[in-house]
Protein backbone atom coordinates (compact mmCIF):
# COMPACT_ATOMS: atom_id res chain seq x y z
CA UNK A 1 0.00 0.00 0.00
CA UNK A 2 1.78 3.96 -0.81
CA UNK A 3 2.00 6.19 1.19
CA UNK A 4 -1.23 8.24 -0.49
CA UNK A 5 -3.46 4.87 0.92
CA UNK A 6 -2.21 4.79 3.92
CA UNK A 7 -3.35 8.42 4.55
CA UNK A 8 -6.45 7.77 3.32
CA UNK A 9 -6.82 4.54 5.58
CA UNK A 10 -6.23 7.07 9.01
CA UNK A 11 -8.56 9.92 7.13
CA UNK A 12 -11.33 7.31 7.14
CA UNK A 13 -11.50 7.76 11.38
CA UNK A 14 -12.25 10.93 10.76
CA UNK A 15 -13.71 13.16 12.71
CA UNK A 16 -11.36 15.67 11.84
CA UNK A 17 -9.62 15.48 14.97
CA UNK A 18 -8.00 11.81 14.16
CA UNK A 19 -7.17 13.12 10.30
CA UNK A 20 -5.21 16.04 11.95
CA UNK A 21 -3.89 16.02 14.78
CA UNK A 22 -2.92 11.70 14.06
CA UNK A 23 -0.71 12.63 11.20
CA UNK A 24 0.39 15.93 12.34
CA UNK A 25 1.58 14.67 15.50
CA UNK A 26 2.84 11.11 15.06
CA UNK A 27 5.02 12.44 11.57
CA UNK A 28 7.54 10.04 9.87
CA UNK A 29 10.29 12.32 9.94
CA UNK A 30 10.04 12.68 14.14
CA UNK A 31 9.63 8.76 14.30
CA UNK A 32 12.93 8.20 12.26
CA UNK A 33 14.80 11.61 14.17
CA UNK A 34 13.88 9.83 17.42
CA UNK A 35 14.63 6.13 16.26
CA UNK A 36 17.74 7.53 14.82
CA UNK A 37 19.08 8.83 18.54
CA UNK A 38 18.24 5.67 19.90
CA UNK A 39 19.50 3.24 17.60
CA UNK A 40 23.25 5.39 16.98
CA UNK A 41 26.47 3.69 17.60
CA UNK A 42 27.33 6.78 19.99
CA UNK A 43 24.78 4.66 22.60
CA UNK A 44 26.93 1.58 22.45
CA UNK A 45 24.46 -1.16 22.41
CA UNK A 46 22.72 0.49 25.54
CA UNK A 47 23.98 -2.68 28.17
CA UNK A 48 22.78 -1.63 31.64
CA UNK A 49 25.61 -0.08 33.81
CA UNK A 50 27.11 1.70 31.04
CA UNK A 51 27.16 4.99 29.42
CA UNK A 52 25.34 4.16 26.63
CA UNK A 53 22.11 3.33 28.52
CA UNK A 54 22.60 6.47 30.72
CA UNK A 55 22.49 8.73 27.56
CA UNK A 56 20.03 6.77 26.17
CA UNK A 57 18.00 7.37 29.16
CA UNK A 58 18.88 11.31 29.58
CA UNK A 59 17.57 11.51 25.90
CA UNK A 60 14.29 9.68 26.53
CA UNK A 61 13.80 12.24 29.77
CA UNK A 62 14.71 15.21 27.45
CA UNK A 63 11.81 13.68 25.32
CA UNK A 64 9.29 13.27 28.08
CA UNK A 65 10.07 16.95 29.39
CA UNK A 66 9.27 18.50 25.94
CA UNK A 67 6.05 16.30 25.40
CA UNK A 68 5.09 18.05 29.00
CA UNK A 69 4.66 14.99 30.74
CA UNK A 70 4.63 14.93 34.89
CA UNK A 71 7.13 12.74 37.00
CA UNK A 72 6.15 9.53 38.27
CA UNK A 73 5.02 9.43 42.03
CA UNK A 74 6.75 13.12 42.52
CA UNK A 75 9.94 11.97 41.83
CA UNK A 76 12.29 14.78 40.84
CA UNK A 77 12.84 13.76 37.49
CA UNK A 78 11.98 11.20 35.19
CA UNK A 79 14.37 8.12 36.02
CA UNK A 80 13.05 5.44 38.44
CA UNK A 81 16.16 3.93 40.44
CA UNK A 82 16.81 1.03 41.66
CA UNK A 83 19.61 -1.21 42.38
CA UNK A 84 19.78 -5.42 41.78
CA UNK A 85 22.15 -7.30 44.00
CA UNK A 86 24.35 -10.01 43.23
CA UNK A 87 25.46 -11.62 46.31
CA UNK A 88 28.53 -14.39 46.21
CA UNK A 89 28.72 -16.69 49.12
CA UNK A 90 31.33 -17.03 51.86
CA UNK A 91 29.74 -18.87 54.33
CA UNK A 92 26.72 -21.17 55.64
CA UNK A 93 25.78 -22.73 58.53
CA UNK A 94 22.42 -24.20 59.52
CA UNK A 95 21.13 -26.27 62.59
CA UNK A 96 17.69 -27.45 62.10
CA UNK A 97 15.45 -29.34 65.11
CA UNK A 98 18.89 -28.86 67.02
CA UNK A 99 21.14 -30.78 64.84
CA UNK A 100 23.64 -29.45 62.12
CA UNK A 101 22.33 -29.45 58.05
CA UNK A 102 24.89 -29.96 55.83
CA UNK A 103 25.67 -26.90 53.92
CA UNK A 104 24.76 -28.69 50.69
CA UNK A 105 21.03 -28.52 52.20
CA UNK A 106 20.93 -24.93 52.54
CA UNK A 107 20.55 -22.05 49.61
CA UNK A 108 20.55 -18.77 51.10
CA UNK A 109 18.81 -16.28 48.75
CA UNK A 110 19.60 -12.38 49.94
CA UNK A 111 20.31 -9.06 49.54
CA UNK A 112 22.18 -8.52 52.68
CA UNK A 113 25.61 -9.47 53.45
CA UNK A 114 25.56 -11.18 56.30
CA UNK A 115 21.93 -12.58 57.45
CA UNK A 116 21.51 -14.61 60.86
CA UNK A 117 17.88 -16.50 60.91
CA UNK A 118 15.78 -18.01 63.71
CA UNK A 119 12.35 -19.66 64.27
CA UNK A 120 12.00 -15.88 66.36
CA UNK A 121 13.62 -13.63 63.34
CA UNK A 122 9.35 -13.58 61.72
CA UNK A 123 9.96 -15.28 58.85
CA UNK A 124 6.84 -16.66 56.91
CA UNK A 125 7.48 -20.42 56.26
CA UNK A 126 6.17 -22.59 53.06
CA UNK A 127 6.84 -25.69 51.84
CA UNK A 128 7.78 -27.27 48.22
CA UNK A 129 5.86 -30.47 48.45
CA UNK A 130 7.02 -33.73 46.05
CA UNK A 131 5.70 -33.10 42.26
CA UNK A 132 5.55 -29.66 42.62
CA UNK A 133 6.84 -27.40 40.25
CA UNK A 134 9.60 -26.24 42.29
CA UNK A 135 11.04 -23.33 40.07
CA UNK A 136 7.73 -22.00 39.76
CA UNK A 137 6.90 -22.41 43.31
CA UNK A 138 10.37 -20.97 44.33
CA UNK A 139 10.10 -18.10 42.11
CA UNK A 140 6.94 -17.02 42.97
CA UNK A 141 8.43 -16.98 47.43
CA UNK A 142 11.60 -15.19 45.90
CA UNK A 143 9.51 -12.48 43.86
CA UNK A 144 6.83 -12.19 46.75
CA UNK A 145 8.76 -9.08 48.67
CA UNK A 146 8.54 -11.37 51.71
CA UNK A 147 11.08 -13.12 53.86
CA UNK A 148 10.62 -17.12 53.74
CA UNK A 149 12.15 -20.26 55.37
CA UNK A 150 11.11 -22.59 52.80
CA UNK A 151 11.80 -26.36 53.05
CA UNK A 152 12.29 -28.23 49.63
CA UNK A 153 11.69 -31.79 49.82
CA UNK A 154 14.15 -34.22 49.62
CA UNK A 155 12.98 -35.83 46.41
CA UNK A 156 14.38 -32.67 44.82
CA UNK A 157 17.83 -32.95 45.66
CA UNK A 158 19.39 -33.27 41.76
CA UNK A 159 17.42 -29.91 41.10
CA UNK A 160 18.17 -28.02 44.62
CA UNK A 161 21.75 -26.81 43.56
CA UNK A 162 20.06 -24.85 40.79
CA UNK A 163 17.70 -22.92 43.01
CA UNK A 164 21.34 -20.85 43.07
CA UNK A 165 20.01 -19.17 39.38
CA UNK A 166 17.59 -17.00 42.06
CA UNK A 167 20.63 -14.92 43.30
CA UNK A 168 21.13 -13.62 39.61
CA UNK A 169 17.66 -11.89 40.24
CA UNK A 170 17.68 -9.67 43.05
CA UNK A 171 16.68 -6.39 43.81
CA UNK A 172 18.07 -4.27 46.58
CA UNK A 173 14.91 -4.83 48.87
CA UNK A 174 16.48 -6.74 51.84
CA UNK A 175 13.99 -9.56 51.75
CA UNK A 176 15.38 -13.08 51.75
CA UNK A 177 14.74 -16.61 51.10
CA UNK A 178 16.24 -19.50 52.99
CA UNK A 179 15.80 -22.43 50.82
CA UNK A 180 16.80 -25.92 52.45
CA UNK A 181 16.53 -29.76 51.39
CA UNK A 182 14.08 -30.96 54.01
CA UNK A 183 10.65 -32.90 53.93
CA UNK A 184 9.03 -30.65 56.82
CA UNK A 185 9.92 -27.14 58.23
CA UNK A 186 11.76 -27.23 61.18
CA UNK A 187 10.19 -26.24 64.81
CA UNK A 188 13.57 -24.99 65.54
CA UNK A 189 15.93 -23.59 63.01
CA UNK A 190 19.48 -21.20 62.95
CA UNK A 191 20.88 -20.79 59.75
CA UNK A 192 23.87 -17.90 59.19
CA UNK A 193 25.19 -16.80 55.93
CA UNK A 194 28.06 -14.23 54.49
CA UNK A 195 27.93 -12.74 50.88
CA UNK A 196 30.26 -10.36 48.87
CA UNK A 197 27.61 -8.32 47.60
CA UNK A 198 27.64 -7.08 44.05
CA UNK A 199 25.16 -4.23 43.08
CA UNK A 200 24.47 -2.66 39.48
CA UNK A 201 22.56 0.39 39.70
CA UNK A 202 19.47 0.87 37.05
CA UNK A 203 17.43 2.90 35.76
CA UNK A 204 13.67 3.18 34.47
CA UNK A 205 12.28 6.21 32.31
CA UNK A 206 8.76 6.93 33.43
CA UNK A 207 6.96 9.72 32.91
CA UNK A 208 2.99 10.88 33.33
CA UNK A 209 -0.26 12.21 31.90
CA UNK A 210 -2.19 12.62 34.61
CA UNK A 211 -6.11 11.96 33.44
CA UNK A 212 -9.02 14.66 34.13
CA UNK A 213 -12.07 12.42 35.61
CA UNK A 214 -9.99 8.82 36.66
CA UNK A 215 -7.10 10.09 37.48
CA UNK A 216 -6.61 7.07 40.02
CA UNK A 217 -7.22 4.66 36.41
CA UNK A 218 -3.47 3.89 34.77
CA UNK A 219 -2.90 3.23 31.33
CA UNK A 220 0.54 1.91 30.66
CA UNK A 221 2.30 2.51 27.31
CA UNK A 222 6.09 0.75 27.60
CA UNK A 223 8.92 -0.71 25.82
CA UNK A 224 12.37 -1.61 27.03
CA UNK A 225 15.41 0.89 26.11
CA UNK A 226 18.26 -1.73 26.72
CA UNK A 227 20.18 -3.84 24.24
CA UNK A 228 22.93 -5.96 24.07
CA UNK A 229 25.91 -3.82 24.56
CA UNK A 230 29.20 -4.08 22.81
CA UNK A 231 29.54 -7.69 22.16
CA UNK A 232 31.38 -10.51 19.96
CA UNK A 233 31.86 -8.87 16.64
CA UNK A 234 30.56 -10.17 13.01
CA UNK A 235 31.85 -8.68 9.63
CA UNK A 236 33.73 -5.94 11.82
CA UNK A 237 31.21 -4.78 13.85
CA UNK A 238 30.68 -5.34 17.81
CA UNK A 239 28.03 -2.81 18.53
CA UNK A 240 24.40 -4.25 19.16
CA UNK A 241 22.14 -1.79 17.89
CA UNK A 242 18.71 -3.00 18.72
CA UNK A 243 17.16 -0.79 16.26
CA UNK A 244 14.35 -3.29 16.34
CA UNK A 245 14.62 -4.68 19.66
CA UNK A 246 13.62 -1.97 21.35
CA UNK A 247 14.46 1.16 20.25
CA UNK A 248 11.43 0.92 18.11
CA UNK A 249 9.13 0.23 20.64
CA UNK A 250 10.83 2.96 22.61
CA UNK A 251 10.08 5.75 20.05
CA UNK A 252 6.78 4.42 19.90
CA UNK A 253 6.14 5.53 23.24
CA UNK A 254 7.83 8.46 22.84
CA UNK A 255 5.37 9.39 19.66
CA UNK A 256 2.11 8.12 21.48
CA UNK A 257 3.41 10.58 24.89
CA UNK A 258 3.51 13.18 22.52
CA UNK A 259 0.69 12.81 20.57
CA UNK A 260 -1.29 12.32 24.05
CA UNK A 261 0.21 15.45 25.71
CA UNK A 262 -0.83 17.36 22.73
CA UNK A 263 -4.50 16.64 23.01
CA UNK A 264 -4.76 16.77 26.49
CA UNK A 265 -8.08 15.00 26.39
CA UNK A 266 -7.01 11.64 28.66
CA UNK A 267 -9.71 10.71 30.95
CA UNK A 268 -7.37 8.21 32.68
CA UNK A 269 -3.65 9.02 33.95
CA UNK A 270 -0.99 7.80 31.06
CA UNK A 271 1.92 5.99 32.21
CA UNK A 272 4.62 5.94 30.01
CA UNK A 273 7.33 4.08 30.69
CA UNK A 274 10.80 2.86 29.35
CA UNK A 275 11.94 -0.21 30.84
CA UNK A 276 16.12 -1.13 31.85
CA UNK A 277 16.86 -4.61 32.00
CA UNK A 278 14.59 -6.19 29.76
CA UNK A 279 17.39 -8.26 27.88
CA UNK A 280 18.99 -9.24 31.17
CA UNK A 281 15.79 -10.38 33.37
CA UNK A 282 12.94 -8.40 32.59
CA UNK A 283 13.88 -6.22 36.19
CA UNK A 284 13.01 -2.54 34.57
CA UNK A 285 9.39 -4.04 34.83
CA UNK A 286 9.38 -6.11 37.45
CA UNK A 287 10.76 -3.14 39.73
CA UNK A 288 8.22 -0.35 37.62
CA UNK A 289 5.02 -3.28 38.17
CA UNK A 290 5.58 -3.40 41.99
CA UNK A 291 4.75 0.50 42.35
CA UNK A 292 1.69 -0.17 40.94
CA UNK A 293 -1.48 -1.68 42.50
CA UNK A 294 -2.61 -3.64 39.73
CA UNK A 295 -5.99 -3.40 40.40
CA UNK A 296 -5.96 0.75 38.91
CA UNK A 297 -4.19 -0.41 36.27
CA UNK A 298 -7.13 -0.54 33.47
CA UNK A 299 -4.65 -1.56 30.50
CA UNK A 300 -1.20 -1.78 29.60
CA UNK A 301 -0.09 -1.53 26.18
CA UNK A 302 3.81 -2.69 25.93
CA UNK A 303 5.34 -2.35 22.34
CA UNK A 304 7.92 -4.59 21.32
CA UNK A 305 9.84 -4.59 17.89
CA UNK A 306 7.40 -3.08 15.58
CA UNK A 307 10.33 -2.01 12.87
CA UNK A 308 9.37 -4.69 10.72
CA UNK A 309 6.89 -6.10 8.85
CA UNK A 310 4.73 -8.37 10.56
CA UNK A 311 4.34 -12.21 8.80
CA UNK A 312 0.91 -10.83 7.01
CA UNK A 313 2.75 -8.14 5.69
CA UNK A 314 2.03 -4.12 6.37
CA UNK A 315 -0.77 -2.62 8.56
CA UNK A 316 -0.78 -5.41 11.03
CA UNK A 317 0.34 -6.43 14.41
CA UNK A 318 0.21 -9.36 16.87
CA UNK A 319 -0.83 -9.16 20.49
CA UNK A 320 0.49 -11.58 23.00
CA UNK A 321 -2.12 -13.32 25.03
CA UNK A 322 -4.64 -12.13 22.53
CA UNK A 323 -7.32 -14.61 24.11
CA UNK A 324 -6.71 -14.17 27.69
CA UNK A 325 -8.87 -10.99 27.46
CA UNK A 326 -11.28 -8.47 25.29
CA UNK A 327 -8.69 -6.02 24.84
CA UNK A 328 -7.64 -6.78 21.27
CA UNK A 329 -11.33 -6.90 20.20
CA UNK A 330 -11.69 -3.38 21.87
CA UNK A 331 -8.58 -2.35 19.59
CA UNK A 332 -9.90 -3.83 16.83
CA UNK A 333 -12.88 -2.28 16.81
CA UNK A 334 -11.67 1.22 17.43
CA UNK A 335 -9.87 0.46 13.92
CA UNK A 336 -13.33 0.31 11.94
CA UNK A 337 -12.86 1.69 8.59
CA UNK A 338 -9.42 1.29 8.82
CA UNK A 339 -7.38 -1.65 6.74
CA UNK A 340 -4.90 -2.01 9.81
CA UNK A 341 -5.73 -5.50 11.63
CA UNK A 342 -4.56 -6.40 15.00
CA UNK A 343 -4.21 -10.73 14.94
CA UNK A 344 -3.61 -13.52 17.66
CA UNK A 345 -0.16 -13.80 19.00
CA UNK A 346 1.59 -16.63 15.61
CA UNK A 347 4.02 -18.24 17.77
CA UNK A 348 2.71 -19.03 21.43
CA UNK A 349 4.80 -22.69 21.21
CA UNK A 350 7.53 -19.24 22.64
CA UNK A 351 5.62 -18.76 25.85
CA UNK A 352 5.46 -14.89 24.67
CA UNK A 353 2.80 -13.64 26.70
CA UNK A 354 4.56 -14.33 30.25
CA UNK A 355 8.12 -13.65 28.75
CA UNK A 356 7.75 -9.92 27.75
CA UNK A 357 7.57 -6.72 30.05
CA UNK A 358 3.97 -7.41 30.18
CA UNK A 359 4.14 -10.55 32.17
CA UNK A 360 4.79 -9.18 35.90
CA UNK A 361 1.31 -7.47 35.61
CA UNK A 362 -0.22 -9.73 33.60
CA UNK A 363 0.23 -12.54 36.19
CA UNK A 364 -1.25 -9.94 38.24
CA UNK A 365 -4.52 -10.24 36.47
CA UNK A 366 -4.10 -6.78 34.90
CA UNK A 367 -5.11 -6.55 30.98
CA UNK A 368 -0.80 -6.09 29.96
CA UNK A 369 -0.09 -7.57 26.30
CA UNK A 370 2.72 -7.10 24.15
CA UNK A 371 2.03 -5.74 20.59
CA UNK A 372 5.31 -6.65 17.71
CA UNK A 373 5.24 -7.05 14.57
CA UNK A 374 8.35 -9.36 14.96
CA UNK A 375 8.53 -12.70 13.05
CA UNK A 376 10.10 -14.80 15.94
CA UNK A 377 10.85 -17.34 13.31
CA UNK A 378 12.73 -14.95 10.68
CA UNK A 379 13.85 -12.43 11.91
CA UNK A 380 17.55 -12.24 10.45
CA UNK A 381 19.21 -9.47 13.07
CA UNK A 382 17.36 -10.21 15.79
CA UNK A 383 20.18 -10.10 18.54
CA UNK A 384 22.51 -9.24 16.06
CA UNK A 385 25.01 -6.05 15.12
CA UNK A 386 23.09 -5.72 11.97
CA UNK A 387 19.95 -4.42 13.75
CA UNK A 388 20.23 -0.75 12.73
CA UNK A 389 18.05 1.48 11.30
CA UNK A 390 19.09 0.56 7.70
CA UNK A 391 16.68 -2.32 8.28
CA UNK A 392 14.04 -1.21 9.53
CA UNK A 393 10.24 -0.14 7.36
CA UNK A 394 10.08 3.52 9.11
CA UNK A 395 6.58 4.24 7.27
CA UNK A 396 4.93 0.87 8.04
CA UNK A 397 6.43 1.52 11.63
CA UNK A 398 4.77 4.93 11.86
CA UNK A 399 1.38 3.77 10.55
CA UNK A 400 1.83 1.31 13.11
CA UNK A 401 2.38 3.53 15.92
CA UNK A 402 -0.49 5.53 15.10
CA UNK A 403 -2.79 2.79 15.03
CA UNK A 404 -1.82 1.89 18.68
CA UNK A 405 -2.81 5.44 19.40
CA UNK A 406 -6.31 5.07 17.94
CA UNK A 407 -7.43 1.46 18.95
CA UNK A 408 -6.06 2.77 22.50
CA UNK A 409 -8.45 5.40 22.01
CA UNK A 410 -11.56 4.25 24.27
CA UNK A 411 -9.54 2.96 26.50
CA UNK A 412 -7.74 6.15 27.85
CA UNK A 413 -11.05 8.06 27.23
CA UNK A 414 -12.41 5.50 30.14
CA UNK A 415 -15.62 4.17 27.82
CA UNK A 416 -13.84 0.59 27.61
CA UNK A 417 -12.26 -1.46 29.84
CA UNK A 418 -10.77 -4.43 28.76
CA UNK A 419 -11.49 -8.01 31.09
CA UNK A 420 -8.83 -9.27 33.19
CA UNK A 421 -6.70 -11.70 33.14
CA UNK A 422 -7.86 -15.19 34.30
CA UNK A 423 -4.96 -15.74 37.03
CA UNK A 424 -6.21 -19.08 38.70
CA UNK A 425 -4.22 -21.38 36.58
CA UNK A 426 -0.97 -19.45 37.79
CA UNK A 427 -2.20 -19.45 41.07
CA UNK A 428 -2.18 -23.26 40.99
CA UNK A 429 1.06 -23.72 39.39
Amino acid sequence: MNKFKLLLVFISFSPAVFSQNLNRLIDAKEVERIEKVLSADDMEGRKPGTSGIEKAASFISSEFKSAGLKTFAGSSDYLQKFAMVRPVLVSVSATVNGQPLDASKVMVVASVADLSVTEKSGYDTASIKMGASIFSVASALVQSGKNYLVAVDTTFATSFSRLSNFKRQLFKSGKNVVFILANTVPETFNINATHNLNEMPMANVVGILPGRSKKDEYVVFSGHYDHLGISRPVNGDSIYNGANDDAAGTTGVIMLAKYFASLKNNERTIIFAAFTAEESGGFGSQYFSRQLDPVKVAAMFNIEMIGTESKWGKNSAYITGYEKTNMGEILQKNLTGSLFKFYPDPYTDQQLFYRSDNATLARLGVPAHTISTSKMDAEPNYHKPSDEIGTLDMANMTEIIKAIAISSTSIVAGRDTPSRVDTTELRQR
